[in-house]
C-alpha cells in the first residue's frame, strides 16, 4: 500500500494506523506542486487533490481519512472491533472529528477574518468538551484499547494550538500518552517531526 502523505497532515493519523497494525506501506510525500515524490501528478491520482490518500496493491485509490481508517482497520482486523458498541462510538467519533473538528480548524490554515477564526474557536472549544467528556476515565476515547478514532484524535489535538483553543484535561492528557506510543514516535518521526 502507498500512503500519499504531506508532513504532519491529517494523513498522520493514517500513517499511525498503519504502524500500529503492522500492515506493509510505502509513504510518498505530496510536493507543493502536486507532484508527488515518486514523480506523479497527485491529481492524476486523486482528482480532489487533498491526502489522505491510499493506493491499494491493485491500484485501487481511497481516499477520505473515516474510509482509509476503517479499510486499515478491516483489513488488519486491528483497531476497530467486528461488532459491539466500541465499534459503532469509534466510528461515531470519526465522523464527529472529521464534521465538527477537522472542518473547523480551516481559519487557521488560510487567511480568515478574526471574527471567522473567534467562531471557530467557540465551536472547536464545544467540540474538544464534548469529546473529553466522552473520553472520561478512559485510557483512549471509547474504550480503553486503541481504536482508529484514537489516530484521527492525535491528529486532531495536535494541531489544536494552532487555533489557541486549550484543551481540556482529559484530552491533554491522552495527547501526552499518545505521544508515548511507539506508533506515534515512529509515525512522527517519519514524516519529520520527530
Amino acid at each position: 500500500m502507498n500512503l500519499f502523505y504531506y508532513p504532519g497532515a491529517c494523513s498522520l493519523a493514517d500513517h499511525i494506523a498503519l504502524i500500529e497494525t503492522g500492515l506493509s506501506y510505502r509513504l510518498i510525500a505530496i510536493n507543493h506542486d502536486r507532484t508527488t515524490q515518486d514523480g506523479r501528478d497527485f491529481l492524476s491520482i486523486n482528482p480532489k487533490g487533498y491526502i489522505p490518500t491510499l493506493e491499494l496493491e491493485d491500484g485501487t485509490i481511497l481516499t477520505e481519512n473515516q474510509v482509509i481508517l476503517a479499510y486499515i482497520a478491516e483489513k488488519s482486523g486491528k483497531l476497530l472491533p467486528k461488532d459491539g458498541v466500541v465499534r459503532w462510538r469509534a466510528l461515531e467519533a470519526l465522523a464527529f472529528m472529521s464534521s465538527e473538528i477537522h472542518s473547523r480548524y480551516n481559519p487557521f490554515f488560510r487567511n480568515f477574518s478574526e471574527l471567522e477564526k473567534e467562531r471557530a474557536r467557540e465551536g472547536l472549544a464545544q467540540a474538544f468538551a464534548i469529546l473529553a467528556d466522552q473520553m472520561g476515565d478512559k485510557k483512549f476515547l471509547v474504550s480503553d484499547e486503541m481504536t482508529i478514532a484514537d489516530c484521527y484524535l492525535f491528529w486532531v489535538l495536535m494541531v489544536a494550538p494552532r487555533s489557541g483553543v486549550e484543551l481540556p484535561e482529559a484530552l491533554g492528557r491522552f495527547l501526552g500518552r499518545m505521544r508515548a506510543l511507539p506508533s506515534v514516535t515512529q509515525a512522527l518521526a517519519e514524516e519529520g517531526l520527530g
